[in-house]
């Protein structure tokens, strides 16, 4: 069994054989799905796992309780790779109470039909389990409308934060961050955040209000190590994430069929660094996964985005990317834009009307267009809009 601190326990379970996270999300080094217990005068469960690991999760539980019973479990989260595994649960422990608000039951009698002993609760409601009380904070749309965060204070103050401060990765038997090397974390937390919370940066921020003053020692997410050494520095990172806070890097993302508008790009990318950005990330929209780029869009404040035309159109994953980025309402960006055709102008119109109907990012210099190969007069323009992003980027 692994305790935490003050007879909290991890009774979790990582999944090392998903391959895409929600269908959507590569996981090349896994996820865990935490779940805690607290051994009190009551006992209380906080969260479960996705459904195909309860029976590592019940062993993880009995381990600590033998045959003892659960008096409450409190979902944070109903999303299923938390209470999918409600319904087994209950078969081991019936007279278990689930504990949660009325958003979180009125999605538990859709998911699972169980709508018989809940302890509904309000913003502030507290539970005394005996040594440890439960301080409970709604904190809807941190990343759906159910979603809430539970403060135990005992020895130790612990938030068990649901979703929030969570991070792609399984855990490789370390388990707080003061037992692991984290260098891995701070990416895969970004990515984590940017594509599945970060269109919620408003909740976000009114979330971070609630916990305003509250002393923590640990942060317990539902997914990534447990904060202890870094609690400061995760919630300094979900401020400035929710904020759409930026550094003066650039991020530059094209599609390119014969390498003609991959051309133009290294143009772009090495004007800017002469001009002075040293933070530059370049992504072929076709070969790196959306998520990454979405993560440095979310890290980085300029971006320069090229296609070629296709079928008349925009490059279909240009395209994709671009209407990705619009539902993630990122913020505070500045813009730049190019492409190619060969016999029909398209894209760098379209691009246009992207960011004129959708994206409102701040448009930086005149776009370039391409017909068919790079001349010397392309090339000094993909030059001048590498400058003037720099430009734009270096007085921020």
């Amino acid at each position: 069994m692994i305790e935490i601190t003050d007879k909290v326990y991890y009774v979790g379970v990582n999944d090392r054989n998903k391959a895409l996270f929600e269908g959507l999300w590569p996981l090349p080094n896994g996820v865990s799905y935490n779940s805690y217990l607290i051994d009190d005068d009551k006992v209380c469960l906080i969260d479960a796992v996705e459904v195909d690991f309860f029976v590592q999760f019940i062993e993880n539980v009995q381990e600590v309780l033998g045959d003892r019973k659960i008096d409450y479990l409190v979902i944070n989260h109903m999303e299923p790779d938390h209470s999918g595994g409600l319904a087994l649960l209950r078969k081991y422990y019936p007279d278990i109470q689930v504990i949660g608000n009325k958003k979180t039951f009125d999605m538990m009698s859709g998911f699972y039909g169980i709508r018989e002993n809940t302890l509904e609760i309000k913003n502030g409601d507290t539970l005394d389990l005996g040594h440890h009380t439960l301080r409970f904070f709604l904190t809807p749309m941190v990343h759906w409308p159910e979603t809430m965060m539970t403060l135990c204070e005992g020895q130790k103050s612990i938030l068990f934060s649901g979703d929030g401060f969570g991070s792609f990765g399984a855990l490789n038997g370390g388990l707080i961050d003061s037992e692991i090397n984290t260098d891995w974390c701070w990416d895969e937390m970004m990515r984590y955040y940017s594509n599945i919370v970060g269109k919620y940066g408003i909740p976000v921020q009114n979330a971070l209000k609630k916990l305003a003053g509250i002393h923590i020692d640990y942060i317990c997410s539902t997914h990534g190590p447990v904060w202890h050494e870094h609690v400061e520095k995760v919630v300094e990172m979900y401020d400035r994430m929710s904020k759409y806070e930026t550094s003066s890097g650039l991020v530059i993302c094209y599609g390119t069929m014969y390498g003609n508008t991959e051309r133009m790009a290294e143009h772009i990318a090495r004007a800017a660094s002469l001009a002075g950005v040293k933070d530059i990330v370049m992504y072929n929209v076709s070969k790196t996964h959306h998520s990454y780029i979405i993560r440095d869009v979310f890290k980085f404040r300029g971006l320069i985005v090229g296609a070629p035309t296709y079928n008349t159109g925009l490059y279909h994953e240009m395209d994709v990317l671009l209407s990705e980025i619009a539902n993630h309402d990122v913020k505070n960006h500045l813009i730049g834009w190019f492409g190619s055709y060969a016999w029909a102008s398209k894209a760098v119109n379209a691009i246009g009307e992207w960011n004129e109907k959708r994206l409102h990012f701040e448009q930086v210099g005149e776009p370039v267009e391409m017909k068919q190969a790079l001349t010397p007069e392309v090339k000094a323009e993909c030059e001048r809009l590498g400058r003037e992003m720099a430009l734009k980027l270096l007085q921020a």
